[in-house]
C-alpha cells in the first residue's frame, strides 16, 4: 500500500456539542465518520483559546513550550515554525497544503505548506469545502497532507454562520441548553444559533468526505477531525473547566484507525503528532511532549496518560492560569492580579449578556478551585478550602508545579512574556474588546 494520505480537517469553537458525542445537534456527516473511525470521548485541547491550541497540536507541544502565548492576529508567533507538523510531513515526501483557516503563522511561508490554495486561485475569502474539493480531484504523484479550516461555528457578532442553504432555522424552543446556564428563552435562542452553525459545518465537512469517495482516496486516507477548544459561551472558550478544554476527536483511516471504535482513555491534543509518526513509521520529533494514542486505538491498553494539562495566558486581555486534570479530579490555578471574570475574553453574545445582568461580572474567582470530576462533572463545587480533600489538593499542587518545572513555563518565575511590540491587548477590566479598545501591548503589559 502506497503511504497514506492524511485531512486534518477542523473547526473554531464546537468543543464536543455535536451528534457523536451525544447532543441533538444534526451532524449525519461527522457521525458517519465516527461510526466508520475511531471517537476519542475524553480528548482536551492544550489551550482553550484559537492560535495556542492549534499550535500546540501541530507541533505536538504543549502551548508555552511552542511559544504560543496568545492569538497570530493580536502579535504572537510560534517560536519554531520549522517544528510544525508540515515541515516533518515534507521530509517524509508529502506534499502539504493549506484549505482555508490557519491562525497558527503569521507568516503562512514559514509553515511548512507547499501550496496555499487560496492564494492559488487568488481568493483569500474562498469556501474551504471548495479548495479542498477541487485539491482532492486532481491526480496526486506523491501522499498529500491536506489541511481544512472552518470557521462556522466561531461567532459573528452575537451569532454564528447561518444554517445550511435552503434548510429552515432551528426552533429555539425545543432544544437543550448546555449544562452550565439556565433554562431560558434567550438562551435557547442562543444555542439554537449554534446548532445552525454546526449543521452548516457537517455539511461542508460532508462535501470533503464524500470528494474522498468520489476519487477513491477514502481506503487510503487518514481523517483527523477536530476543534480548538470549547464553544464560545460563558465560562467554555477561554476556560480551563471540561467546557472549555474538552474537544471533540475522530481519527478514521486504514488499517487500524476504522471500524467504530470508541476510546475512554484520556487524550491531548498534542499526542496526535506523535499518533501520525507510529501510524506513518517515521521517527518522532525529539520536541514531542505527546505520547502515540496507538496502544489506545489498538486496545492494548485502556489509558495512556494519568493526568494531561492546559494554559491559558493572553486572548484579548491577560488572564494567566493553569490546569491539571487525572481521571477523578481538575486542578486549577490562577495567575496575576485579578480576581474577577475577563469580560474582554469572552466573545459578545445573548449568552454573555444575559450571564453579565445575573451578576458573572462581579463574581469572584478563587486563586484555585479543586473539583471532583466524579461527582461534579460541571465543576461548580469547588473544593480547594474543604480540610476533608487538603491531600488531594496537595497531590494537585504537586502534578501542576512538576509539569510546569519541567516544560519550562515561565509562570514559575512570574515571567510575563508579551506579544511583538505591535501587538494589541484590551484591558482585563473591559465589558467587551472592541477595536477601538485595543492598546499597544507594551502599554497594556503590566496592567492585568
Amino acid at each position: 500500500m502506497n503511504p497514506m494520505n492524511i485531512i486534518y480537517i477542523h473547526s473554531h469553537d464546537t468543543g464536543r456539542y455535536i451528534q457523536p458525542y451525544g447532543h441533538a445537534i444534526p451532524t449525519p456527516h461527522i457521525q458517519r465518520l465516527a461510526e466508520e473511525g475511531v471517537l476519542f470521548r475524553q480528548a482536551y485541547c492544550a489551550n482553550p483559546t484559537c492560535s495556542p491550541s492549534r499550535g500546540a497540536l501541530l507541533t505536538g507541544q504543549w502551548a508555552h513550550s511552542c511559544g504560543m502565548f496568545g492569538l497570530v492576529n493580536r502579535g504572537w508567533s510560534i517560536h519554531h515554525p520549522e517544528r510544525l507538523i508540515m515541515h516533518t510531513l515534507q521530509q517524509a515526501g508529502y506534499e502539504t497544503a493549506l484549505a482555508g483557516i490557519q491562525h497558527v503563522v503569521k507568516d503562512p511561508d514559514e509553515a511548512g505548506w507547499s501550496r496555499i490554495l487560496r492564494e492559488e486561485v487568488g481568493d483569500h475569502q474562498a469556501p474551504a469545502e471548495k479548495m479542498a474539493v477541487s485539491f482532492l480531484s486532481e491526480k496526486h504523484d506523491k501522499p498529500f497532507f491536506l489541511d481544512i479550516g472552518f470557521g462556522e461555528t466561531h461567532r459573528m457578532g452575537n451569532g454564528f454562520s447561518p444554517p445550511p442553504a435552503g434548510e429552515p432555522t432551528t426552533d429555539p424552543r425545543y432544544i437543550k441548553i448546555p449544562a452550565p446556564y439556565p433554562d431560558t428563552p434567550e438562551l435557547r435562542e442562543d444555542m439554537a444559533l449554534y446548532i445552525d452553525a454546526a449543521r452548516n459545518l457537517d455539511a461542508k465537512m460532508g462535501q470533503v468526505f464524500e470528494a474522498l469517495d468520489q476519487h477513491g482516496l477514502r481506503d487510503n486516507t487518514l481523517v483527523i477531525c477536530t476543534t480548538d477548544h470549547g464553544i464560545a459561551f460563558p465560562m467554555m472558550k477561554c476556560h480551563l473547566a471540561d467546557h472549555g478544554m474538552g474537544v471533540s476527536l475522530i481519527l478514521r483511516g486504514p488499517g487500524e484507525c476504522q471500524g467504530g471504535k470508541v476510546v475512554d482513555g484520556m487524550v491531548s491534543q498534542i499526542d496526535i503528532f506523535p499518533t501520525v509518526c507510529e501510524l506513518l513509521d517515521i521517527d518522532p520529533p525529539e520536541w514531542l511532549q505527546g505520547t502515540s494514542m496507538m496502544p489506545l486505538i489498538r486496545g492494548h491498553q485502556t489509558q495512556i496518560r494519568e493526568e494531561t494539562f492546559a494554559e491559558v495566558n493572553y486572548h484579548a486581555a491577560y488572564e494567566p492560569k493553569r490546569a491539571v486534570r487525572t481521571h477523578r479530579w481538575k486542578y486549577i490555578r490562577h495567575y496575576g492580579n485579578r480576581n474577577l471574570p475577563v469580560m474582554t475574553n469572552c466573545d459578545d453574545s445573548i449568552t454573555k449578556s444575559v450571564m453579565i445582568d445575573y451578576g458573572w461580572r462581579e463574581r469572584d474567582i478563587s486563586r484555585e478551585r479543586l473539583y471532583d470530576i466524579l461527582f461534579d462533572p460541571s465543576e461548580a463545587n469547588n473544593l480547594a478550602n474543604d480540610p476533608e480533600y487538603k491531600n488531594t489538593l496537595k497531590d494537585m499542587r504537586t502534578r501542576l508545579d512538576r509539569w510546569m518545572k519541567e516544560t519550562d513555563d515561565p509562570l514559575v518565575s512570574n515571567e510575563i512574556v508579551p506579544p511583538d511590540k505591535d501587538g494589541m491587548l484590551n484591558d482585563p477590566g473591559d465589558l467587551s474588546p472592541p477595536q477601538d479598545h485595543q492598546s499597544p501591548a507594551k502599554e497594556m503589559i503590566h496592567k492585568s
